[in-house]
This record gives C-alpha cells, sequence and structure tokens, in this order.
C-alpha cells in the first residue's frame, strides 16, 4: 500500500513538473525602452534598469559568506521615484490613451516632477527631499499616502513613471503610447483624450467647464514592447522586474478602475505595512455586488464568477482566500515587498494575481483590501466560459505545483 501510494505521489510530482508553467526568460530587446527625447524625436532602444537582476547578483556574493542566504533576504535597491505604474497592454490602441490621459492627471497633480534639480534620466532622492514645498503641498502628499515610510527622508517624496510593457501587441500600440507622451510633453495645454471616468471638457477641470490636460516632464513615461504575446501576468511581472518606485501599481490599460483611487491605495497600504516596510493593497471591486454593473452581467458571467470564488476559497492559504477580489486589476506593492514575489512568479496568463497574493502570504507581507470605483468598459478581450474554465485549471496547478514543491522560493 505505501509503495503505491508513493508511486502515485511520485507520478503526479512529475506531471506537475511537466505541465506546471515555466516562464521564458526575457530577449535582449525585451530589457529595452524607448521614451521621447524634449526635442519630440523618439529615443532609440535604451537599456532598462532592472532591480532584479542587481539584487540577484548581490545575493550571490552574500551566499559566498551565508551559503544559506535567500534572495528575498538581501535588501532591494534604494527607489528613484516615489510611484511607479505598470500598464500591460495588448493590442489596446484605441483605449490606453484615455486611461493615460487620467493616470498622468492625478500622478503629475499628486506625484508631481521628480526631476526638478536633476537629469531627465536620473533621480536624486535627497535634493528632492530638501526642496521647499508651496504651501498646501505637504498636507496633499500626506492625504494622498506620499511621505517617505516612517518619516524617513531616504525614500523619495515625489516623482512617478509609467511603464507602458506591450505584450506582443500586433496594433498601433506601441505608437499610440509614444504618440501620447510627445503631445502631453511638448505641448503646454495638449488636447484632453477622453477616458472611461472623464469627458474631454472634465479633464483637469474637476468635473466642470471646458478641461485642459496634464503636462508631463520627459521620461517619465517608457514603452517596453515584448517580441511576443505572454499572458497579462508575464506583462506585469516583466515591468515589476524593472521599476524605479518606492511603490508600484499595476493598471489595466481600459481604464476601468478608477486610477484617482490609486491615493486609497497609498493610504491602506502604509496602515498594513510592517516594520520592514512590506505591504500590499489590493484594490476591490466585491462592495459592487449587487450594483447594476453586477447585476446587468450576463447570468453564465454571474455563476462563473461565483464558482471561481468558491474555488479560491477551497484552493488558497487562509490569508488570500479571505480576499473578496484577487482578480482586480488594480494592485499596490511597496518597493519592499517586490523580493519576496516578482522573483518567485511562475504563472502568466488571468490566474497570476492569485499567485501574487500566494507568495505574499507565504513572505509574511500584510495585505489590505481596499474599495475602490470600477466600472465595466468595451472592449474586453476575456473569454468568459474558457478563460475561467483556464483559470480553474490554472489555480489547481499552482496551487499543487506549491505544495508539492515543484515551485520553491529559493
Amino acid at each position: 500500500m505505501l509503495v503505491l501510494l508513493g508511486g502515485s505521489i511520485a507520478s503526479l510530482y512529475i506531471l506537475l513538473y511537466l505541465v506546471a508553467p515555466v516562464p521564458r526568460p526575457p530577449r535582449p530587446s525585451e530589457k529595452t525602452y524607448t521614451t521621447v527625447l524634449p526635442d519630440g524625436s523618439i529615443s532609440d532602444p535604451q537599456p532598462l534598469p532592472c532591480w532584479l537582476d542587481n539584487h540577484v547578483a548581490r545575493k550571490n556574493l552574500a551566499r559566498r559568506k551565508q551559503p544559506s542566504k535567500l534572495l528575498a533576504d538581501v535588501p532591494i535597491a534604494p527607489a528613484e521615484v516615489f510611484m511607479s505604474v505598470v500598464v500591460p497592454a495588448y493590442n489596446e490602441e484605441r483605449r490606453l490613451g484615455g486611461m493615460l490621459e487620467e493616470a498622468v492627471e492625478f500622478l503629475q497633480a499628486t506625484y508631481g516632477d521628480a526631476h526638478n534639480g536633476a537629469s531627465s534620466s536620473s533621480f536624486s532622492s535627497s535634493a528632492a527631499a530638501a526642496q521647499p514645498s508651496p504651501q498646501g503641498a505637504t498636507q496633499r502628499r500626506v492625504v494622498n499616502g506620499v511621505a517617505p515610510a516612517g518619516g524617513s527622508q531616504a525614500s523619495p517624496a515625489r516623482g512617478w513613471e509609467i511603464l507602458v510593457v506591450s505584450d506582443g501587441s500586433t496594433d498601433g500600440t506601441r505608437d499610440a503610447a509614444l504618440r501620447f507622451a510627445r503631445d502631453h510633453q511638448l505641448e503646454q495645454y495638449p488636447v484632453p483624450v477622453p477616458g472611461p471616468w472623464k469627458t474631454q471638457q472634465q479633464q483637469g477641470s474637476g468635473g466642470g467647464g471646458r478641461g485642459k490636460s496634464t503636462h508631463i516632464p520627459h521620461g517619465a513615461i517608457r514603452v517596453v514592447s515584448l517580441e511576443a504575446n505572454r499572458g497579462k501576468g508575464g506583462a506585469v511581472v516583466h515591468g515589476m522586474r524593472h521599476v524605479r518606485g518606492e511603490y508600484v501599481v499595476f493598471a489595466d490599460a481600459d481604464g476601468a478602475s478608477r486610477f484617482e483611487d490609486l491615493g486609497k491605495l497609498v493610504e491602506g497600504v502604509k496602515e498594513a505595512e510592517d516594520g520592514a516596510a512590506r505591504g500590499v493593497a489590493i484594490g476591490s471591486r466585491a462592495h459592487l455586488v449587487g450594483s447594476e454593473a453586477v447585476v446587468k452581467r450576463s447570468a453564465i458571467r454571474n455563476f462563473l464568477m461565483h464558482s471561481f470564488h468558491l474555488l479560491l476559497r477551497l484552493m488558497t492559504p487562509p490569508a488570500t482566500s479571505r480576499i473578496r477580489d484577487t482578480q482586480c486589476g488594480f494592485k499596490l506593492f511597496s518597493r519592499a515587498s517586490l523580493p519576496y514575489i516578482v522573483p518567485y512568479m511562475h504563472s502568466e496568463g488571468w490566474i497570476f494575481d492569485v499567485e501574487m497574493l500566494m507568495l505574499a502570504e507565504l513572505g509574511g507581507i500584510p495585505m489590505v483590501e481596499v474599495a475602490i470605483g470600477w466600472k465595466e468598459v468595451m472592449g474586453s478581450k476575456l473569454n468568459v466560459l474558457w478563460d475561467s474554465l483556464g483559470m480553474a485549471w490554472g489555480l489547481a496547478i499552482l496551487r499543487l505545483a506549491w505544495t508539492m514543491g515543484v515551485y520553491r522560493r529559493q
């Protein structure tokens, strides 16, 4: 009997080893970015800074003295800006501009320009911290969670970047992102692009009168082009390997999540952070269950949604299973939490959110769920039936692979 049981376990392990997804290494061109230069021209491909490569090199040096050293035990390199935004985009030429418009309006108004007194390619945290703030600016930054964690002046209190990761797009996604960046860098008052949450008249006007768009600093938007489609999870993780921010949020290119609710996520994660400044804030649509946005969905879509939530409660560890909305594409991570999550990611499809949260739980990172505004946006690429079945399969493989040791944190 024991021999039979052992053989079954071994067979299951081998099967998992064969079917469990393994992400492909990034290709050389995917470790570069393009941006818009001060004269409006498109830059040649530039090397992407990669905190993870630096982290692995430092870990290897540390292991010479202490062989048992884990990657997460090595401190991450300091941030250069306060907020990094990763936008996975697959054939989002039409929807991307509206999302970026609403994002840069909030980012520039709240976190400002990190390049004042510094070059466009680097940022001095101490210099930025020493700059005087206009009257009322300090209060605004605290309200939106911009003050450095623990009051430390070592962390940047201003500055932002957006990494648009074109996930093997076959349309004009890359060109749309660079065109948006050029218009908003060169024009003092660029023509606003209407988004899901604001019309052209409301942009920059607080909801009344003729709006104006936001002038952004040079190089604030970087575009990374993946040679082949990896899936939303693969695009998000690739972007998160190259962020420079003290906080990192990924946001869907359709703009369905209200971007100004990023301030709520920052406040939430700061309240939840542990002594090592680790924390995750999860944008949640759970409060919308029963609202018109959900009720108007098809019966099959709501049935599949509730079935998936049941599977999550049964197949994920305790803290992850208590999260009411794991799939919302609006999640914020403190920089200190990244080494416990990003290096160990395997899922590149729709289920990647769950693996991120499971890894956060495994690393003992505090997580908080924050209610945000959300609306249905036309043009979704989700195939409700087949993608739901794929997510259920992916969840089962994910849970078994981590439980049986096919995936390991090492």
